[in-house]
Formats: C-alpha cells, structure tokens, sequence
C-alpha cells in the first residue's frame, strides 16, 4: 500500500529537520520547533530546575581502522530498570559535578546541568551511517559536551547493565548521545493538532482526540515498513488517512522519511498508471 500511494504522490522534497516539518502540522504559527529535551522531560516528568537539559539517546558505536561510526542498529532501546541503573550509577560517579542523569517514565534518559548550556546538537536519527565527528555538538560550551560524552564512554566500558545484554546476544551500551538540549519549562508549548506514535518528542504534545474533524495531527513510527510492526501502522493509520483524504476529510497526507516528504493530495488516486517501486527509492 505504502510504495502504490508513493507512486501516485507528488514528487518527495528535501527537508532539512523532519521534527521541525512536522511540527509546523500541529502549529502551524510556532516560530520554530521548540527545544525536544525539554518538551520530553517536562511531558514524563513534570518542571525542574536546572540550567539545562539534554536528552542522553543509549548508543552502540562501532570503531572501525580510521573512524568510529554509529550504525543503522546503533540506538539502543532501554528497559526501565536499566535506565534507572544507569541514572543512579552515573549520579553516583559524578556527584558533585554539577550534572545529573535522569529516567523518564518511558526509560528515557536525560542530562541535566546545573548551569545554562551553549551548543548545537544532531538527532541521533541523522548520524546512522556517519561518521560521528561530524555530528558532534558545536557551540561555546561543545567542548564541555563532547568531552562528557567521551567519558561516558569510558564509564560505560564493562558496565554491569551490558551484562545481560551480552548473554542474549544484544549490542552493548557504549555511549550516551547528548542531543536537543534547551532549558527546562514550566508547560508545554501550546498546538492545535494531535499526535501518535512513539517518537518521544509529538508523544510529549498527545492528548488531543485523534482524527479529530478538520484538525491537521501527527502520527510518528520508527516501524520499518514490511515489519510486523508495520502492518499495524498501516491498518490502523495509513489506511485510515487515505479514507480521510478521500472523503475530502483532510486536504493533504504527507508521508515524512527521514531527509525527504512526499505529499498526496486528492487528485493522486488519478494516477493509476505511475509504476510501483521499492519504497525506499522514493527516499533517496
């Protein structure tokens, strides 16, 4: 169904920040895509003080002859009890430093300073593949940054949550990837539309009704299509949104990978004829 409706859409356009893109869906006057770290914390965890805060994303990097990468499997899913393991021991270890690590009620990780923070991040979602110098935080205060994350790495060499992960076989723990750091908020900003799915970020913003009459929402899924979570995405939103689309519900459907956006529009289900391919290739 995904790789038929790509064929019929119009041309997919680059987009520089898919999150950003997305956001303008739900509000639509916002002058920019407010900070993720503080949304996420504030959404699992309520106002804190701090000068601010991070989200810590567990990574599996892989060191390879010259250059050390994060792979397309590198971001590492916790369970809570790990996250909370890891939020005590690295308290533990840096206490007094003016840093604290915290688990969310969704066994994210996040790193709170005490003092305001200058520098500018990468998703993690945009270094797969890539070579990690490139991404690493830039700014005033990176250096800071970068060097926390290098000894993060050292702390997490044999650390005890590895353990099991290494009985199952499951890629270790190896690094915490410091990304979309802002100062900690006292509410949530304002949207229109609703949002689903399990990208932490638009879960932060859920609460509206979903498919909500003549409100634009946001439905976000890491399922890669083909898997059997994706079957779920499908039935239960893709089909549901084209019905939408042709009832004259909703006035566009855009279908957001990574980098690149196809837009379908009413007028799409006229293009029988355009030749199906692999998914992926409409992306690239």
């Amino acid at each position: 169904m995904l790789e038929r409706l790509l064929a019929r859409a119009d041309p997919a356009a680059a987009v520089a920040d898919w999150r950003a893109d997305a956001f303008r869906v739900i509000a639509p006057d916002a002058p920019r895509l407010p900070d993720p770290a503080p949304c996420v914390f504030y959404a699992e965890r309520g106002p804190l003080a701090a000068g601010s805060i991070f989200i810590a994303t567990p990574v599996h990097y892989v060191a390879e002859m010259t250059r050390i990468t994060l792979p397309n499997d590198g971001v590492i899913l916790l369970h809570q009890w790990q996250a909370d393991d890891l939020a005590a021991d690295f308290n533990r270890v840096w206490d007094g430093a003016g840093i604290r690590l915290l688990a969310g009620r969704r066994a994210n990780l996040f790193c709170v300073f005490d003092a305001a923070i200058d520098a500018a991040t990468t998703d993690p979602e945009h270094v797969p593949g890539g070579r990690i110098e490139n991404r690493l935080p830039d700014g005033a205060d990176a250096p800071r940054l970068r060097q926390l994350m290098s000894e993060m790495e050292m702390w997490l060499f044999e650390h005890p949550v590895n353990r099991p992960r290494a009985a199952e076989p499951q890629p270790a723990v190896n690094g915490l990837w410091l990304w979309g750091g802002g100062v900690p908020l006292d509410r949530l900003p304002p949207v229109e539309g609703w949002t689903a799915g399990s990208d932490p970020y638009f879960s932060a913003f859920a609460g509206r009704p979903e498919f909500s009459p003549g409100v634009s929402g946001v439905m976000a899924s890491a399922a890669t299509p083909g898997s059997d979570e994706w079957h779920e995405v499908e039935s239960a939103w893709l089909e549901r949104s084209v019905h939408a689309l042709r009832r004259g519900e909703i006035e566009q459907l855009a279908l957001s990978c990574g980098a690149r956006c196809a837009t379908l529009t009413p007028r799409a289900s006229f293009r029988f004829w355009r030749r199906r391919r692999a998914w992926w290739e409409f992306f690239e």
